[in-house]
Order: structure tokens, then sequence, then C-alpha cells
């Protein structure tokens, strides 16, 4: 029998409260993003941080990684509340986290969230009470963790292990299914250390990030089935261009349509000078694409063929979702609903009339030769 028309039923998660923001349980798949200053400039992220709030991104995390960057922390979000920019912060912790915020408690409170990767948070001995700090700081404060896993930066510790127990089955793994259970462990493991810790369920978000598509694919499906903490899904190191937008896609759209995945994030490398708003833009159109969120007003446009050798009707599309996407953050409260308007704009008589009845405004060109006819 085959499934239903349609995306899964999403997975039933613990709802994490983000600041002012629901991830997981029943709430809509959230969009975040990154910063890329140096969290020291407090300008420069105050600056980046709103740019990428009004493109939409509903979390944005920046670096924590210095006492400088820290010390910046609650002077930026200062600065966002004074601009009206009321989006949560998450801090981004790696190696010394446990010093940071503990130096400066302001941070520790200004922040929504708090990112700690399991593989690099401390080694040998020092791991567990390094870990256990931030956690307890969490707790304290009411905030949010995300334990990140990343086989770039994987517990090696764990995973000499799991390759040693692995060695001495009758039946051994191949080694990507044994990091992959490395990665898995890595997130569930610290994920019960922190509620042994007291840090409740809901407020553990878990991830565990690898560059391969199938690869990532089959590491949260069984996080999916083995836990019930809320998910963020990203592709770590997706790369530039389309490369890095195919791959984004192709991996998070498998697991959404499964009903896998609590919060997004499209991790692209941008062009020398280009805007991080770009990995907003996809992470939304990737949501509406399949139905599970409406961001702005969907444009169809042809491709063009023999048929349109003009580049009027392309000059046209582009300038329709141009200031569809500009006008949005209007629209949205002056006509609630407008974000799940169809506009289409074809280039001939083949296709343009009916898929212009399709949508709510249709705007269809005679092609090359053709003459000018309403649908």
């Amino acid at each position: 029998m085959s499934r239903g028309f349609g995306p899964s039923p999403r997975r039933h998660t613990h709802a994490v409260r983000v600041g002012n923001v629901t991830l997981g349980g029943a709430a809509p798949v959230v969009v975040q993003s990154m910063t890329n200053t140096d969290t020291a400039d407090i300008k420069a992220t105050t600056q980046q941080v709103a740019e990428l709030w009004r493109a939409g991104s509903e979390l944005v995390r920046i670096t924590v990684n210095t006492p400088a960057a820290a010390a910046a922390v609650p002077k930026i979000a200062d600065r966002l509340a004074m601009i009206g920019a009321s989006v949560p912060l998450i801090g981004d912790f790696h190696y010394n986290g446990h010093q940071l915020l503990a130096a400066e408690p302001a941070c520790a409170e200004a922040l929504a969230k708090y990112r700690i990767n399991p593989g690099n948070v401390g080694f040998g001995k020092k791991r567990d009470s390094q870990f256990a700090s931030i956690v307890e700081l969490a707790a304290r404060h009411g905030k949010a963790v995300r334990i990140g896993a990343n086989w770039g930066s994987l517990d090696q510790e764990l995973a000499t292990r799991l390759m040693d127990e692995n060695a001495a089955l009758a039946e051994p793994w191949d080694a990507g299914r044994v990091l992959r259970e490395a990665l898995i462990r890595s997130a569930l493991d610290s994920a019960e250390r922190a509620v042994a810790i007291g840090l409740p369920a809901n407020a553990i978000v878990l991830s565990a990030k690898v560059s391969g598509v199938q690869e990532l694919i089959a590491v949260y499906r069984e996080l999916a089935t083995r836990s019930n903490f809320a998910l963020h899904l990203g592709l770590t190191e997706a790369g530039m261009g389309s490369k890095g937008i195919v791959a984004s896609s192709a991996a998070l759209a498998v697991l959404l349509q499964e009903g896998i995945g609590d919060t997004i994030r499209i991790s692209l490398t941008p062009e020398p000078g280009q805007s991080r708003c770009a990995e907003v833009i996809v992470a939304q159109e990737l949501l509406q694409t399949l139905g599970l969120r409406a961001f702005t007003p969907l444009v169809t446009a042809c491709p063009g063929c023999g048929r349109t050798t003009s580049e009027f009707f392309q000059q046209l599309a582009q300038r329709v979702q141009s200031h569809v996407r500009e006008r949005m953050p209007e629209w949205k409260m002056r006509y609630p609903g407008a974000e799940n308007l169809t506009l289409a704009v074809m280039g001939c008589v083949v296709n343009g009339p009916g898929e212009s009845r399709h949508a709510n405004i249709g705007i269809s060109l005679p092609g090359t030769g053709e003459a000018p006819a309403a649908p």
C-alpha cells in the first residue's frame, strides 16, 4: 500500500523554548543562521544579526570564543533590542565555553541557547567537569542547550572504543557505520548526562552533522528512532553556490518529508562580499517548497525555450521576485495570508495560460511571433 500524499506527520519531540521562539513539539520548523563576524566587533555583529533577522532568520548563532567576544554579547543584545530586532541569540562554544560563561555572567544571561560540541568541550579527565559546568550554568539561567556532535571534531576516545568493540564482533560493521554510531552515541550519551546533571529534556536540542548527504540521512533517521529530543538539521561544510544549495536541500528535504527535524540551518559558504542572507532565503524556500511553511508568495516562472527569445519575461520574473521579497515584511503585517499567494510569470502560450490559471496572479506573455492574448 502506498503512503498518502504529502509529508509524514512530524515526529513527536520535546518542545524547547529558545527566547521567544519554540522549536519542537507542535511548533513549525524554525529557520536559523549564523554570523561570520568577529563577535568582539559589536557594531559589525549587531548589523549582521539584524540583517539575518530582517531576512527571516528566527534564531541567530554567534561565535563566543574569547573573553572579548563574551563581553560583547550583552551589548549586542542591547543594541538589537533598541532597534526592535527580537531575535534570540545562540552562543557557539568550543573548547573554553565553561570558562567564558563563568567569567561573564551577563553573557550567560543574554544568550537564549548555548551550543556545546561534545567532541571538544574537554579532553581526558577534564571532559566531564567542563561539560557539567556549562550544563549547570544553562540550568541555572533557564537556557536551552544544543548538544552538537560533528564528525569533523568527533570524540576520539569514543570512536576508538567503538572501533575496538566492533573489531571483536563475529560480523563487524564497516568503518563508516561505526563512525556514524560514534556520532549518534556522542550526542545521545551527552544528552543523557545533561539530564542527569539537572537540565530538563525540554531544554535540549541535538544535532549530529556530517558533510555527506547519505550519511546525514542515515544518522538522523537513527537519532529520530532512538530519542524524543528536538533535532537541529544541517549538512556541515555543504560548500559554495549551487553545490551547497543542492547538497543541503537533497539531505534536508528527505528528512523533513519523513517528519524529522525541528529547526534547520543551510550552511552555505558565501562568495567573497556576498550577504549571509542567502542561507536564510534557501532555508525558507526549502520549507515552503515542501509545503511545511509559508514565508513569501511563490513566483512560478518558466525556464524559457526557443519560443521565448526575448529576455523581457526573465527580467520581469526577477523583478517580481525581488519586489515581493522586499515588500513582504510590510505585507505580512498589513495583509495576513499574503505569504500563501502564488504568482506566475510565463513566457509563451504553451503553458502560460494554464499555469496562470493555477496562480492567484498570473502574467502570461506572448512568445516570439505570438499574438498577445488574455488567458
